[in-house]
């Protein structure tokens, strides 16, 4: 291990994970890497479920809080969920055990943009921490710590925490080191503007700087991210996409943006991943992201010559993709930059940058407002992750989500969502297999004749047109019988 623990001090602390885990304790406000299923930690998870485990068996209690970059994988929060060691967790979750246990009260959940999350913690919103665990592919000569396929809110929590256990991961390749721009953004009130005019603009170091004297433990682990393959497209995807490209082309035609000039960002999905499999084949050139996540049609664009930056927090890429990092990152370090989540999502760089935001969806209203988090209104899903962050701040935000879900028994366009995360004022775009509706510059009733008549799915039509028709007679600004609204949630779940 003398490559990937090159500072003396530091060999001298590797440790077991089980060893590791019992510097964590009931009641502990836990910090780990990880954003998407990459860079979390692999060793101490399990650890400490096991110990978790083995106190309530005794009768003894044992939860903590968890707080990471994004979601993290099965070999994580699933176990930790599974084991009943979590009270509380932020910012986003999509494991589905743990899911369940926000739904039904026996753990508790804040959904935040992550942008906000890293400022929270260092402003004490939460409290103390006491130990952050990060993951990462080698620490140097000098104590710095590179690190893995991730950064997230990694130095928020290695500042906040009493102590910290690194976790060194031959997984993930060492030619990482490098890809990384570390830039530590200055505590109120002493900000300072970003110097980022580009996303191929580095800021920072290739490295994080901690604080020797409260890391407690190194453990060594070798263990894969959490790489779910994505699905090929399919018809849906493929409409999808090709009506995302003919905005674009509109965008062109109307001189507001040029085939060299694209700058994106793109949510996490087989949807936009889709879309990038579509700009393969367009005339785009010189594409550019700055973004959350780098996925695999990402990858694909770099290798075409069609995307030549790429600034992201993390990787979101298939086992396959994964393994095509791990070999070709020295190449891909060229064209790949990974931000601490405080940068990637700033408001003020997306804004400089004018990049064209793309998002998912659970569902959207015929006035544009739109439901990223909770099914029926109450059931949480996921969480609103960076999408915020990019929708309110971006030049244009655009909504990409197939017309209906449960193979056509659910509309994705509803007359009211049943919960907002994103209100009409932000949403420009909407993008489905039907069509596409452009809301700039509408009224709220022009906003629904577009929406219903170029998104909605064929078998909702008719009754979105019946319900819009009706609330005119009503009259408003924004047109709405909110018990016809609600019951069609009712309908839902009767």
């Amino acid at each position: 291990m003398s490559e990937r623990i090159a500072y003396a001090p530091f060999q001298k602390l590797v440790v077991s994970a089980e060893e590791a885990a019992q510097h964590v304790n009931h009641g502990d406000r836990v910090g780990i890497s990880g954003f998407t299923g990459a860079g979390y930690p692999k060793g101490l998870p399990t650890a400490i479920a096991e110990k978790a485990k083995a106190l309530h068996e005794k009768g003894e209690e044992f939860k903590i809080d968890v707080f990471s970059g994004a979601s993290t994988a099965p070999d994580c929060d699933g176990v930790l969920a599974e084991a009943e060691a979590i009270r509380f967790r932020s910012p986003y979750n999509s494991d589905p055990t743990l899911r369940k246990q926000f739904n039904d009260g026996t753990a508790l959940y804040q959904d935040i943009h992550l942008s906000h999350s890293g400022q929270q913690v260092e402003e004490g919103f939460y409290g103390d921490f006491q130990v952050a665990i990060i993951e990462a592919v080698r620490i140097t000569e000098e104590g710095h710590v590179v690190p893995s396929s991730a950064v997230g809110n990694n130095l928020e929590y290695i500042e906040a925490a009493d102590k910290i256990i690194i976790e060194i991961n031959e997984w993930q390749s060492i030619n990482l080191e490098g890809m990384h721009d570390i830039y530590r953004i200055e505590k109120l009130p002493n900000r300072q503007p970003i110097p980022i005019t580009k996303p191929g603009d580095r800021i920072g170091t290739t490295y994080m700087e901690v604080p020797e004297e409260k890391v407690v433990a190194v453990v060594k682990t070798d263990a894969p991210d959490r790489n779910a393959p994505f699905k090929e497209p399919d018809e849906i995807s493929e409409k999808i996409a090709a009506n995302f490209i003919e905005f674009l082309e509109g965008e062109v035609a109307a001189g507001r943006l040029e085939y060299d000039k694209f700058i994106m960002q793109s949510g996490v999905g087989n949807v936009p991943n889709a879309v990038m499999a579509g700009l393969l084949d367009s005339k785009f050139e010189n594409i550019q992201a700055y973004t959350e996540v780098i996925q695999d049609g990402m990858l694909d664009l770099i290798d075409a010559g069609k995307m030549t930056m790429a600034s992201a927090t993390s990787f979101a890429l298939s086992p396959e993709y994964a393994e095509k990092m791990n070999a070709e990152a020295e190449r891909y370090r060229k064209h790949i930059i990974l931000r601490p989540q405080q940068v990637s999502n700033h408001p003020e760089v997306i804004r400089r940058v004018g990049l064209i935001s793309s998002n998912g969806m659970i569902e959207a209203d015929i006035y544009g407002n739109i439901n990223s988090t909770n099914v029926s209104g109450s059931r949480i899903m996921n969480g609103t992750g960076g999408s915020g962050d990019f929708t309110r701040n971006a030049y244009i935000s655009t909504f990409v989500s197939p017309s209906v879900a449960k193979d056509g028994a659910i509309s994705a366009l509803v007359p009211f969502v049943s919960h907002t995360d994103h209100t009409e004022h932000d949403t420009q775009i909407i993008v489905t297999e039907q069509g596409l509706a452009d809301l700039r510059g509408l009224s709220p009733k022009q906003r629904a004749r577009v929406i219903i008549d170029n998104c909605v799915h064929p078998s909702y039509r008719d009754a979105l047109n019946k319900y819009f028709e009706d609330a005119c007679k009503k009259g408003g600004q924004t047109p709405h019988l909110l018990g016809e609204a609600m019951q069609w949630h009712i309908n839902l779940e009767e």
